[in-house]
């Protein structure tokens, strides 16, 4: 028997899609995977599949917002032999939330 104070401790949550500015560097190079995931509306108390892009980095997850894409797809325009990248994001919640796609010479 494990006394709730040590679980808690040792407690690791299930795994959780990461962001992909929570990475130092992402190449270009890497194989973006369609993900999908269930959650419950707190309005409706309906459960809604939640589709998304993601890649994977040594195991984990990490979530490609579609505004990432698209501002590497420009970059890839005038740059097409650009190999990195990295995100920088701003904002706390859904609806301010921004990132800034940086190429890496």
């Amino acid at each position: 028997m494990t006394k709730l104070n040590e679980f808690a401790k040792d407690f690791e949550p299930a795994s959780k899609t990461k962001n992909i500015a929570d990475l130092k560097e992402v190449s270009t190079e890497i194989d973006l995977v369609d993900d999908e995931f269930e959650v419950t509306d707190k309005v409706t108390k309906q459960i809604k599949i939640v589709k998304q892009k993601v890649i994977l980095v040594e195991g984990e997850k990490y979530r490609v917002p579609s505004s990432v894409i698209a501002q590497l797809k420009v970059i890839l325009e005038d740059s097409p032999n650009c190999k990195k990248f990295k995100v920088k994001k701003s904002g706390t919640t859904m609806d301010d939330t921004r990132y800034q796609v940086i190429p890496i010479l």
